[in-house]
Formats: structure tokens, C-alpha cells, sequence
């Protein structure tokens, strides 16, 4: 199996050489509102009509300022003041982050479960970002949530592969091994295809890293952290968990020996996060 791994791992590896693997688009819609918000002349309202040609993303982004983790007073329905109330850049990166749900699809089932269980492990990473890097760091919590929601992006163009060469794997463990294999190199690829910023393109290249080391804490760590809370395992002690990813805790200032009353309210911020992923 690790063998056919190996091989599976190399030949898509040969085609990303020869530019032969297509790395995927960012949705039209986020490219639109992405130009907008670079744009000198941005504001609420002109943001806000470009949004808004896509309903469900505006009336996500709506949901998403009247959610307890802004701890609003007032509820909101009209998308200007929700952007208003966000910010360009947050507004311009949640958008960002949801318009890529739609890329977590595929035609056979086999490939479809495994893009959702992708997305949903990229929302709940993007969760634990956003409350790690608001509560612990100085960095942008809109950064870090769009971090959480691309770290495994190097994934679908290996799904994508799969789709058509689905004789040649035919096991979870096999497609487990050659996502862990090259995903990494594939998700750097596609955030620079992308044009998104260097601290963000680092993060699939290095979030397994757990000998990660930086002068001070990134998203990198952010993310690395995140990770590791999300896949902690319920039967022992957060400091025993196998992947500590000791270095990127210990810069954003996460104690592993945090009790578990405190964890519970980071949980319930993290599932505040989430639900409005969804």
C-alpha cells in the first residue's frame, strides 16, 4: 500500500511538474469582490453591490455580523451595515472563504464525501483560528479565519485526479498517504496562483510542521495550533496529544494545561464561529 502510494504520489507530482495538474480557480464572485476591496474608492456601499449579486453569500455575510462573536446590541439586516460593521478587508475575506464552498464538489460519491469532510474540517479549523488568533495574538482574525479555510486547499486537484484515474485508487488509506504526501506543495501553489499574501501561502507548505519556528507568532502557528485542538484526542490530557505542535502553542500563548471549564467557553465561542460557516 505504500508502495502504490509512492506512486500514485509521484505521478501527480510528474503532472503538477509539466504543468499538466489544473490548479482551481477562485470563484468568479471572490475575484470580483476581492478587486473591490483593493480598489481606492472601496467603501460599504460598493462593496455591498457586489456582494449582493449573490444572494446567499449576502445574507451569509449578514448572518455573520449579527453573530454573537461580534457581540452586537443591535441586529442588522441591510448587507451595507453588515460590511459596515465587519470591515472591508474581514467582509472581502469571509466572502473569500465561503464563495470556495461551492469548489468542494465532485460527481462520484466516493470523491464528493471526501471534498465534504474536507470543507467541513476547513470551517472548523478556520473556527479555532479566528477565537486562537482574537484571544491570544495581535494578528488579523479575518487572516487567520481564511488561513483555517485554505490550509488543505491542495487537496482538490488530488481529488480531482482521482476522479479520473479512480482505478488506480480504490482504499481510504491509499488516498490518505497521497494527500499526505503532496498536499502541502500543491495548497503553496494554488494561494500564489491565488495572488493571496505570503503570510497566508505559507500556511498548507508548513502548518504539519510541528518543528515549525518563526521570530514571532503567524498564521502558520495559528493554524498549526488550531489543528491540534480540533483533533485532540477526548480521552487524555491536551499536553498528551501525539502532534503537540509544542513551538506554535507556545508562541500564540495556548496553556496545554488549561482546565477544562476554560476549554469548554473556547469551545462555544469555536462552535459560534462555525455555525456561521453553515
Amino acid at each position: 500500500m505504500a508502495e502504490l502510494a509512492e506512486s500514485i504520489a509521484a505521478d501527480i507530482q510528474t503532472a503538477l511538474d509539466k504543468d499538466q495538474l489544473e490548479l482551481p480557480s477562485l470563484p468568479e464572485v471572490a475575484l470580483r469582490i476581492r478587486e473591490e476591496a483593493e480598489s481606492e474608492f472601496v467603501s460599504a456601499v460598493s462593496l455591498a453591490k457586489e456582494v449582493g449579486d449573490d444572494p446567499g453569500l449576502a445574507a451569509q455575510l449578514v448572518r455573520i455580523a449579527n453573530s454573537p462573536m461580534f457581540r452586537a446590541t443591535r441586529s442588522i439586516d441591510d448587507l451595507s451595515q453588515a460590511i459596515s460593521r465587519l470591515g472591508v478587508d474581514y467582509s472581502a475575506n469571509m466572502v473569500t472563504g465561503l464563495a470556495m464552498q461551492n469548489m468542494f464538489q465532485a460527481t462520484t460519491e466516493f470523491v464528493d464525501n471526501r471534498l465534504r469532510d474536507v470543507w467541513k474540517n476547513s470551517t472548523e479549523v478556520a473556527a479555532w483560528s479566528s477565537i486562537l488568533c482574537k484571544r491570544y495574538t495581535r494578528l488579523r482574525p479575518d487572516q487567520a479565519t481564511l488561513a483555517g479555510l485554505t490550509h488543505s486547499i491542495g487537496i482538490l486537484p488530488i481529488l480531482s485526479w482521482v476522479e479520473e484515474n479512480d482505478s488506480l485508487i480504490r482504499d481510504s488509506m491509499t488516498l490518505d498517504r497521497v494527500i499526505e504526501s503532496i498536499h502541502p506543495t500543491i495548497g503553496g501553489m494554488i494561494l500564489r496562483h491565488w495572488n493571496f499574501a505570503d503570510d497566508i501561502v505559507v500556511v498548507p507548505e508548513h502548518y504539519q510542521d510541528d518543528q515549525h519556528q518563526a521570530n514571532e507568532v503567524d498564521y502558520v502557528d495559528i493554524v498549526c495550533a488550531a489543528n491540534w485542538l480540533l483533533h485532540r484526542d477526548t480521552d487524555k490530557s491536551i499536553s498528551e496529544h501525539k502532534w503537540s505542535g509544542a513551538s506554535s502553542l507556545q508562541r500564540i500563548g495556548f496553556d496545554p494545561e488549561m482546565d477544562e471549564l476554560e476549554l469548554e467557553g473556547l469551545v462555544e465561542q469555536v462552535n459560534e464561529v462555525k455555525n456561521a460557516f453553515h
